[in-house]
């Protein structure tokens, strides 16, 4: 299927638009070795997934959570204190540039997180860059997390188009191929993985930031 410009585009927040960075570092300040944070996102993700893959379900919140009671000796008080830290955090300085380009090009932008409602608005906002987003789309609202081909339909159906006119953008390339799964248009940046894995789809949009992503998904030909 030939790809065609999407008229929405849906980013993914954590490690994509924000800048997770000052979760880590607060993890340093307990003692925690600051590389562990790649371990402890990652057993985040696997438990949502997990549990989504055999229909329950928990919030992002609870799920790091847990993977810092399982993996660092942080007592209760102190996990919260770093888990609040997502609600502190910056845009990524490719954010700005890329989300203007959308504006430009009269397409429209979302997000679509794992995260709890308000977390990417905050994130926008003290970027200065919430008024290029349309609206903000948290999985929690169905109970469920990418890349449950359900998200992303429901992501199609809240932004009121065909899965063909929505695109996914994110670092994640487990993200974006289950976007494609769901006939969604994806958009790979490689700034946090460096190199796609080739055992998932490769992506119909690839670039080295979020620019580059963004200035690819405009160059693809219009919708007939």
């Amino acid at each position: 299927m030939t790809r065609t410009r999407p008229a929405v585009v849906a980013f993914d927040v954590n490690e994509t638009l924000l800048d997770v960075g000052p979760v880590a570092a607060a993890l340093a300040s307990y003692g925690v070795p600051e590389q562990l944070f790649g371990t402890v996102f990652g057993r985040t993700l696997g438990t949502g997934f997990a549990l989504t893959l055999t229909g329950a379900w928990c919030s992002f919140r609870d799920a790091f959570d847990a993977a810092l009671a399982q993996l660092t000796d942080l007592d209760g008080d102190q996990r919260s204190a770093v888990a609040d830290v997502f609600g502190q955090l910056h845009p990524h300085p490719d954010v700005r540039p890329a989300l203007e380009l959308l504006a430009g090009a009269g397409v429209r932008a979302v997000t679509l997180t794992h995260g709890g409602p308000g977390i990417a608005e905050a994130g926008l906002a003290r970027g200065g860059v919430d008024h290029l987003v349309e609206r903000s789309l948290s999985a929690q609202s169905i109970r469920a997390w990418k890349p449950a081909r359900e998200v992303y339909l429901w992501a199609a159906g809240v932004c009121d188009v065909v899965p063909a006119d929505l695109a996914l953008v994110a670092v994640h390339g487990w993200d974006v191929h289950g976007a494609q799964r769901a006939g969604l248009t994806g958009g790979w940046a490689a700034r946090a993985e460096h190199r796609h894995a080739p055992v998932l789809d490769d992506a119909h949009v690839s670039g080295a930031d979020l620019v580059e992503v963004v200035q690819g998904l405009l160059a693809l030909p219009p919708r007939g």
